[in-house]
Order: structure tokens, then C-alpha cells, then sequence
């Protein structure tokens, strides 16, 4: 008897110390009914009935949210986010055309200017006053007499 005494007193004491520590760490807007200060006292001078109270009557779980707080829902029930996936789907369509569109208006640039970059590419080893010559592009080093 004297052992089942000691292991309810135990197992109170355990009970009492979690509701208190659950307590002192919820988020205050999850707190219904008293204040957290009123609830810890609550919690001590009753130690069982205290924490009971606090757990089914204080403690705002997950199907007690306080009143303003929204809630979670899922991706395809948003209607935020299902307008926000529209938005961006547009939005890469647009950048996609205006890419093709500058890349065409390059195409068109490079095969109008005639010049050195039109057609083939300049072999950058070759000089531009002597294109068979091999060396650097440009005026040759004059040696210091």
C-alpha cells in the first residue's frame, strides 16, 4: 500500500511539474480563460484538478484555436496560392516570348551589321592588318633601343 501511495504521489508530482513547465511555454495567445500567472497558481494549489483544468479548459489546442487566428489549409484548397500559381505561370509565358523575341532581334542584328562579327566568326589569333599572319591583334611591341 505504502508503495502504490508513493508511486501515485510520484506520478502527481510528475503531472503537476508538466502542466506547470506546458504552461510557462505555451504561446500566450493559445492561453483561454485566466492568465498564465493565475493559471500556474491554479496549477500548484491544486495539483491534480489544477492541471486537469488546465489541460482540457486553458490550454488552446489545435481544435480550440482562439477567435482572429487563421488556420492552415492545404496548397489546393488556398485560393491565394492557386491565384498566386496562375500569376506565375503567366508570368514565365511573358519572360519565355520576350526572350524569343530578343533573341530573334540579335539574329537579325549580327546578320545586318555586315561587319566582322556577320557570318563567320574572327579567328582571335590571327593580326587584322595581316589576317595569315599568326600573333597577337594589333601593333607589334617596338624593342626598347
Amino acid at each position: 500500500m505504502a508503495r502504490l501511495l508513493f508511486g501515485l504521489g510520484v506520478a502527481v508530482v510528475i503531472f503537476t511539474v508538466y502542466a506547470v513547465v506546458d504552461c510557462a511555454l505555451l504561446d500566450r495567445l493559445r492561453i483561454r480563460g485566466l492568465k498564465r500567472g493565475w493559471w500556474i497558481v491554479v496549477i500548484l494549489v491544486v495539483p491534480v484538478i489544477g492541471g486537469l483544468l488546465w489541460f482540457f479548459v486553458g490550454r488552446g489546442g489545435s481544435l480550440n484555436r482562439p477567435a482572429g487566428r487563421s488556420r492552415t489549409v492545404a496548397p489546393d484548397d488556398d485560393t491565394e496560392f492557386l491565384r498566386r500559381l496562375g500569376d506565375d505561370a503567366v508570368q514565365a509565358d511573358r519572360i519565355r516570348r520576350l526572350e524569343e523575341e530578343l533573341a530573334e532581334l540579335d539574329g537579325e542584328t549580327d546578320a545586318s551589321a555586315g561587319g566582322p562579327g556577320a557570318g563567320s566568326k574572327a579567328d582571335p589569333g590571327k593580326r587584322p592588318d595581316n589576317p595569315d599572319a599568326p600573333g597577337e591583334a594589333g601593333p607589334s611591341p617596338r624593342p626598347n633601343a
